[in-house]
């Protein structure tokens, strides 16, 4: 118990995110450990009372050495000097965090390596989808310009402006684009910066996923919705790994 406080406080500065077990185990090798000293004092007291209950029923029986260390309090424990364990407890913590923390930098490197290689990946997808979103716009205005050609004596051009307008909002995924690629700048530039960032690449996660769910939802074309689900395929791997990222 009294190492508890020296224990969370090295582990605090050492590890910054994630939940750690710490255990110890103390074999004694002998010595003077455990020594056991008799209370005299309460041995005495024991003493005179069986005395007393011996002339009160007219026996000499005394009371066997067994039966007085059975008395609770009979038998003490010796104090020992923790401080020696303490200290080479303290050392083999610091031991233990140090390895620890060579190993989690040894995986987040690769992690991190993985991470970048799925964001680059992702770029390349929002290159494509950007290149098709042209050719998905004229399209569709070719569609809306022959089905009007067909129609257009039953038409109100007012409400044919109005609709047209809706329909290229609806259409219009420039603002994902541009927080797709400004998301994926600032996770390879969380990859490439020290110290901690675990908690800030899984916000940027969340964002991504948002971005992309909102391409998929407004796109019209087959090639443009493949695009969107692959990027949320590696948005997903992405978020799995940096769970374990500090």
């Amino acid at each position: 118990r009294s190492l508890e406080p020296l224990v969370r406080e090295r582990a605090a500065k050492k590890l910054a995110r994630g939940k750690v077990d710490c255990s110890l185990r103390f074999v004694s090798v002998g010595g003077n450990d455990g020594a056991l000293r008799v209370n005299t004092v309460l041995a005495k007291r024991l003493l005179r009372a069986s005395e007393e209950l011996e002339s009160l029923l007219g026996t000499g029986a005394r009371p066997k050495p067994w039966d007085l260390l059975r008395w609770p309090g009979v038998i003490e424990a010796e104090p020992q000097d923790l401080t020696p364990v303490q200290e080479g407890a303290a050392k083999l913590l610091d031991q233990a965090l140090e390895s620890l923390v060579a190993v989690r930098r040894r995986e987040g490197e690769r992690l991190s390596e993985i991470v970048g290689e799925r964001c680059r990946a992702l770029q390349v997808l929002v290159a494509q989808a950007r290149e098709r979103i042209p050719l998905v716009l004229d399209e569709v205005r070719e569609r809306i310009r022959a089905r009007l050609q067909e129609v257009a004596a039953e038409l109100d051009s007012a409400r044919v402006e109005q609709e047209m307008v809706l329909l290229a909002q609806r259409l219009d995924v420039d603002e994902e684009m541009e927080r797709l690629g400004a998301h994926l700048d600032e996770v390879l530039r969380v990859l490439a910066k020290g110290g901690a960032k675990g908690r800030r690449l899984d916000f940027l996660m969340q964002e991504l996923n948002r971005e992309a769910n909102t391409l998929a939802s407004k796109s019209s074309d087959v090639e443009i919705t493949r695009i969107g689900v692959e990027m949320k395929v590696l948005i997903e791997q992405m978020r799995e790994q940096v769970q374990n990222i500090e």
